[in-house]
């Protein structure tokens, strides 16, 4: 079955709105007039039920089927980066700085477009929650919503969300059962010994060697550590330190980005960076202060959820343009959340070629929002069936 013909017929109004947002970028837990424009939309549908202010400025709005049910949650991220556009379109951002370069303006979409027609047509039962979330960038958001309880206000059972790929042939699916994308923490070291002239090294001491030394060893962590099956990351991303060529500073830092998929993994990458920062620091005869930062979770997809997230994806692209055991990602997603709280599944939609997420000339594909929209929809109505 391909796009719903109702939906496609939304199409041209479906990029009004996109492209709406797309100039209009907000970044964070400051999407106020990103929720607006949602709320008044909804309205426009005759959604039944529209509740603001959640996590500052998301949105829970609900669409009542016909007869008793559960409640299906659909999940789209708002917020944009902070990053100079250079597409060059007519309707490029008008904030200076901020850019919708995650396609986040195109999630919103798929989403409206799946709530106009879900509001029409109702041909499910129980109810479905519309999720629209602030802060996934940075924030987290989807925890923020999870925290103050939106899955046990309303009764949500399952929830589900995409995320576009430029790149991947437009309409394609990927996802897979178990961990599709990483975890990411984030550890910033200072490092503090003392100062003095470049000419005379034995009257200081050196936090530059210490710091080296670290970077060195952090590397091993993961090669002799972890098990070769099991994936992980530590990327040392910054050093900074030093004035001059002829100054040993007092004081220097460092901070990596660290990746897995397994929580035992995890909590081991902590602990040896931990213990390596402080031997080094003992043997160096410098201070050192870890600021570890536990960010976003693994992004696990339930085995059944995932695999039923499939099965309507094929039936709107076909099933040569699924993936349904589809590689990891390195990448992280704060949806991940919302998983631990519920059951559901995580997919990738590919847009066509393009520039690559989080790029200054990216551009989300306007065509690809009725099929996203439709996967939507007809996940809704194969869930929550009609008696």
């Amino acid at each position: 079955m391909p796009v719903v013909n109702t939906i496609a017929g939304y199409a041209d109004e479906m990029k009004v709105w996109r492209r709406h947002l797309h100039q209009h970028p907000e970044l964070r837990f400051d999407c106020h007039q990103t929720a607006a424009f949602i709320a008044d939309r909804l309205r426009e549908f005759g959604v039944d039920e529209i509740h603001e202010g959640i996590a500052e400025s998301g949105i829970v709005a609900i669409i009542n089927g016909k007869g008793d049910g559960p409640v299906i949650g659909l999940r789209a991220d708002m917020d944009a980066l902070p990053i100079t556009e250079a597409t060059g379109v007519e309707y490029a951002s008008s904030v200076p700085g901020r850019m919708h370069a995650c396609g986040h303006d195109g999630h919103v979409t798929m989403l409206l477009g799946a709530a106009k027609y879900l509001t029409e047509t109702r041909r499910f039962a129980g109810k479905v929650a519309l999720l629209f979330q602030p802060a996934e960038e940075d924030g987290g958001g989807g925890e923020v919503m999870v925290k103050e309880g939106v899955m046990d206000r309303f009764n949500i059972a399952q929830v589900y969300g995409i995320h576009n790929a430029p790149g991947v042939e437009l309409g394609h699916f990927a996802t897979t059962p178990g961990p599709l994308m990483a975890s990411v923490d984030t550890a910033t070291v200072t490092v503090t010994g003392q100062g003095g002239h470049g000419a005379t090294p034995h009257e200081c001491i050196d936090p530059v060697v210490a710091i080296v030394g670290m970077v060195q060893a952090i590397q091993t962590i993961i090669p002799r550590n972890v098990y070769a099956l099991h994936p992980a990351v530590i990327s040392v991303t910054q050093i900074h330190t030093g004035s001059a060529s002829n100054i040993i500073p007092e004081s220097g830092w460092f901070c990596a980005t660290i990746r897995c998929f397994d929580p035992e993994v995890r909590a081991l990458l902590k602990r040896r960076l931990h213990e390596i920062v402080a031997g080094h620091a003992a043997a160096y005869g410098v201070t050192a202060e870890v600021v570890y930062d536990w960010g976003y979770p693994a992004t696990i997809n339930h085995p059944d959820e995932a695999a039923f997230a499939a099965e309507v994806a094929a039936e709107i692209s076909g099933t040569a343009a699924v993936d349904a055991n589809a590689p990891r990602e390195m990448g992280s997603e704060d949806f991940s959340y919302m998983l631990e709280a519920r059951p559901g599944a995580y997919l990738f939609m590919g847009i066509g070629d393009g520039a690559g997420l989080h790029h200054p000339a990216y551009n989300f594909n306007d065509d690809a929002a009725p099929i996203g929209a439709s996967f939507f929809a007809k996940l809704v109505e194969r869930a929550q069936p009609l008696p």
